[in-house]
């Protein structure tokens, strides 16, 4: 029972965020004593993922924290004279300017219940009416906590439902199940057929709940990026199945247009000239081999990226999609080596599990720390959701943290100690200076660009319009992602806060979607995909913060932090690694489990014998995965 922990362990992490998981699992790995806690009853902090009733009650959970303040000073009569405490948050602050719009149509079916899901609590909604309305509220109540660092000039929450929006219906438990649909999804070409499609309801969504898996952060994996490295040398890859993105969209002149990437891409696209073909695979080629002509580039040090692309004799067309789509930067942002860098690391990720560089984990990039802590439990950790900690206890005379006091009120000893930032009290953190992510979350009814697959995972860059704004990120994923109910899409919006989520992002959401309150559901000559329901908040971002920012922190506590704006998850491993070997100097970083068939019995020991190959997960399958599939090492799995 949580109420019963041993009194000492070797490390003690809390947080269950991808960072903190792997710690957790590479220590647990190296023989470490591993306690691993979170006050949240979830795995994953602001890497999780929640159905569709889950991301209600999410929200709810934020409304509630912000409303209420849990304080007991109960523990402080537990330290002692040669003894201080660093008290914890017991305030999350890390998630604000929520704001949530209902555009499907509103049915009668109050009662309807998601199938399978707890009972769901009430959230603020909008419903269609007034999501019509102006962009910056007038009036309305907030879900931030006084008193935080929050992008300036930023509006609060609209807390107040428009009657008939009812987004707080209770669950049951139900057996239908949806019939599988193979029917092609209609074109722009095909509008005749489009009233054969039922408009998808607000109760649909309700009913298929627990079909949504809906990232708090939108990521995607680099096919060899460190991540996916460490899934294969770890062989936590067998934990999680992935597929892969199958198609790189621009946005040019108002216009959504496929991006050809690959060998097979570039001479069998219609969009390209022979002529831009040819030059496109020749600086394709350059970028590739740039490393080793340094020299040549040195003059172009001082330059953008965008300002080099013009130097290359490229025709507009393709200095866009190299700039927007390939090396995914923006005209003022990088320099010309960075774009390079940029670009070869693409060229690179091609081919290895797909036409695309990247992955995707089916059912949600909350999946990924979840399989890290499963690892960590396999070798022994001890996992506490609902299990707050009170306050770091240090040693005056060492100077050294010692022990934490956790919510009922136990003295749990241990050697280390890794905190995520978002636990840290205001004192703590007075002087961190923290940046903001700007999210959307979508539910569509059809893609931004229809094919004649209605199973297409799609990666978008909008460019930015105006100076001091960032591009923004659009991922789309379809139901095979098990990620939303089939007849709709996931659509994930990302960028770096400039103001708050709504604003930053709702502009680009009606460059590429169409509300049911701008037309009649019934009118047959909609091009852009109808847009049911849809989330806005802004995310705190704690990456690239320097330890000495924080106040006081003994020597033997360490910080990590939550999620990054970038695409990929190279900054997650990175921290990762780098505190493991301060904690485990000497031990290798999620070393491959022993293979079970290579274990030899030595009398009554077990000694493990690691074999070479059980890095890479399976051998079965040589050839590139071209549905889901667990990751191998192609290059071990051809030999």
């Amino acid at each position: 029972m949580a109420d019963s922990l041993p009194s000492e362990f070797d490390v003690i992490v809390i947080g269950t965020g991808l960072p903190e998981s792997i710690i957790a699992a590479a220590c647990s790995r190296s023989g470490q004593r591993v306690l691993h806690v979170d006050s949240r009853s979830y795995y994953g902090g602001n890497w999780a993922s929640f159905s569709f009733s889950g991301i209600l009650s999410w929200l709810k959970e934020h409304q509630e924290n912000s409303d209420i303040i849990r304080e007991s000073s109960a523990w402080q009569e537990q330290i002692l004279e040669n003894e201080e405490a660093i008290a914890l948050s017991t305030k999350d602050k890390t998630i604000q300017h929520v704001e949530v719009f209902c555009y499907a149509s509103q049915d009668s079916h109050e009662d309807v219940e998601e199938a399978g899901a707890l009972r769901r609590s009430q959230a603020p909604v909008i419903g269609a009416k007034e999501a019509a309305g102006p962009a910056r509220p007038a009036e309305d109540q907030s879900l931030s906590p006084g008193g935080c660092e929050v992008p300036p000039d930023a509006p609060a929450v609209e807390a107040s439902a428009e009657k008939g929006s009812h987004c707080e219906d209770e669950t049951r438990v139900s057996s239908a199940s949806e019939e599988e649909m193979r029917e092609r999804v209609p074109t722009a070409g095909d509008s005749a057929e489009q009233p054969k499609k039922h408009p998808i309801t607000y109760s649909q969504i309700i009913k298929e709940g627990r079909r949504f898996n809906i990232d708090l952060v939108s990521k995607l994996l680099y096919s060899r990026g460190l991540l996916i490295d460490l899934l294969i040398k770890s062989n936590v890859s067998r934990y999680a199945e992935f597929k892969n993105i199958t198609r790189i969209l621009a946005f040019r002149e108002g216009r959504v247009e496929q991006v050809p990437c690959s060998r097979a891409d570039v001479f069998n696209s219609k969009q390209l000239t022979m002529v831009e073909k040819r030059m496109l695979m020749k600086f394709l080629t350059s970028c590739m081999e740039y490393e080793e002509h340094l020299d040549e580039y040195k003059a172009c040090e001082e330059i953008t990226f965008s300002e080099y692309l013009k130097t290359q004799k490229l025709t507009p067309n393709l200095q866009y999609f190299v700039l927007h789509s390939i090396a995914m930067t923006s005209e003022t942002a990088s320099s010309a080596i960075d774009g390079l860098k940029a670009t070869k690391n693409f060229l690179h990720c091609l081919g290895r599990y797909g036409n695309t560089p990247f992955l995707f984990p089916l059912y949600g990039q909350g999946e990924l720390p979840q399989c890290f802590c499963r690892m960590c439990a396999v070798f022994g950790g001890i996992y506490c959701l609902r299990h707050s900690v009170q306050c770091l206890v240090v040693d005056k005379e060492s100077g050294k943290c010692k022990a934490v006091i956790d919510q009922f009120g136990q003295r749990i000893m241990s050697k280390h100690f890794l905190v995520e930032d978002s636990y840290f009290s205001e004192n703590t953190c007075s002087r961190v200076q923290y940046r903001w992510i700007s999210r959307a979350v979508l539910i569509t009814d059809r893609s931004v660009l229809q094919t004649d697959s209605d199973q297409q995972i799609s990666i978008l860059t909008v460019p930015a319009e105006e100076a001091g704004t960032s591009a923004v990120r659009v991922i789309e994923l379809c139901s095979s992602t098990m990620t939303c109910m089939k007849g709709t899409y996931l659509v994930h919006l990302t960028c770096t806060s400039s103001k708050t989520a709504r604003e930053d992002l709702e502009p680009v959401v009606q460059k590429l979607f169409t509300s049911y309150t701008e037309v009649e559901i019934e009118n047959e000559d909609i091009e852009k995909p109808r847009l049911l329901w849809a989330l806005y908040f802004n995310m705190r971002d704690s990456s690239d913060i320097s330890r000495s920012s924080y106040n006081d922190l003994p020597p033997n506590v360490y910080v990590c932090s939550g999620p990054d704006c970038a695409l990929g998850n190279d900054n997650a491993v990175r921290q990762a690694e780098t505190l493991f070997q301060q904690i485990c100097p000497n031990e290798d970083f999620c070393p491959p489990p022993p293979n079970p068939e290579d274990i030899i019995l030595d009398g009554d020991t077990l000694q493990p014998v690691v074999s070479a190959d059980c890095s890479a997960a399976s051998e079965a399958d040589s050839e590139t995965p071209k549905e889901t599939a667990h990751l191998t090492n192609p290059e071990e799995s051809s030999d």
